[in-house]
């Protein structure tokens, strides 16, 4: 079986940090409440002319700047996303134009917070495959322009960013990768539903934007915290079993930034200790599929990852989705 390899990573924040304290002067919220309830102190959020691909765009060329890469001679280019510049074109066919990566095939994946893993494992099959020799992951999200804000159980949520890992399936150097696993329930999908954009809300009126049908919707909160809890759990049980490892065998676990009470249950779950686990939801924010991306180019940036490390991705998010993936660093 070809062996694929993270050979770069990269993550791009916007400049403009929203704190706790700026949402104050917006809605019925305290830096308190939503501390006490999310984790969350502050969140990054684009300027009014940046999209979803100029965010992927500064974070793929520092992945592909580590890999040693140039833009030209990418194959694939997978951009996991819900906020694309457009619905048509792509955001991969955007950013592909601005990273003048003209030979890699493009396209998006939309899988909401577990994206980024979505897209691993397309690009991961590609590779395997032979069809191609190497791909781009990136991860990109303005979900800031989703939100009500007058919706203070939602709009204190959510953030902007980008992370990307270039792969290969040569045989250099770079972190294995062992397992990708991910699954989806269209049963439970609208838990996390944006109702206007697509097909069913179409042309966008006045009534669908006087009825907030293209605003970001988390309905029943309570049952999603337990839902959350319990599929992160299954997706790290799964890695485990699949590479026949223990919880306490793991280096760094790498969890989708939702909440960091979710974080907190998985643990006591998995029985794993919080030092044993990336945290950066502080912050940053739930950056949707971005937030796992920009967590592994941390971790690498800060010095928690050394060669021969365990290291385990795990997420859920919208529709349902949920997945891991075990890297050997």
């Amino acid at each position: 079986m070809t062996t694929v390899r993270i050979t770069g990573t990269g993550s791009f924040l916007p400049e403009r940090v929203l704190t706790n304290f700026d949402l104050e002067k917006l809605v019925d919220t305290s830096d308190e409440w939503i501390l006490k309830r999310t984790g969350i102190r502050e969140r990054r959020q684009a300027r009014p002319d940046q999209s979803a691909s100029d965010l992927g765009k500064d974070a793929a060329q520092k992945a592909l700047v580590q890999a040693k890469m140039e833009p030209e001679n990418l194959d694939l280019l997978v951009m996991a996303t819900i906020t694309p510049d457009t619905c048509c074109p792509s955001g991969a066919n955007w950013l592909e134009r601005k990273l003048s990566a003209n030979r890699a095939l493009s396209f998006d994946v939309t899988a909401a917070c577990c994206g980024f893993l979505f897209g691993l494992s397309v690009a991961e099959q590609y590779l395997k495959s032979g069809t191609y020799t190497n791909a781009l992951v990136v991860a990109a999200e303005v979900m800031t322009r989703t939100v009500n804000w007058q919706d203070r159980a939602s709009c204190i949520l959510w953030g902007d960013g980008a992370g990307a890992v270039v792969l290969d399936s040569g045989k250099g150097d770079g972190a294995e990768i062992l397992s990708t696993k991910v699954h989806s329930d269209g049963s439970k999908g609208e838990n996390l539903l944006m109702p206007g954009g697509g097909s069913r809300t179409t042309p966008i009126c006045h009534e669908s934007v006087d009825r907030g049908l293209h605003y970001l919707q988390l309905v029943e909160a309570p049952a999603t915290f337990r839902v959350a809890v319990e599929y992160f759990t299954l997706a790290c049980e799964e890695a485990l079993e699949t590479n026949g490892l223990t919880p306490d065998q793991i280096d760094l676990y790498i969890p989708h930034q939702a909440n960091i009470r979710i974080i907190q249950a998985m643990a006591r779950k998995l029985q794993v200790p919080m030092e044993r686990i990336f945290v950066n939801l502080d912050r940053y924010g739930n950056m949707s599929s971005a937030s796992m991306a920009i967590a592994l180019d941390e971790a690498r940036r800060n010095g928690r990852l050394k060669k021969g490390d365990l290291v385990l991705l795990c997420g859920f998010g919208g529709g349902l989705t949920w997945g891991s993936s075990l890297i050997l660093w």
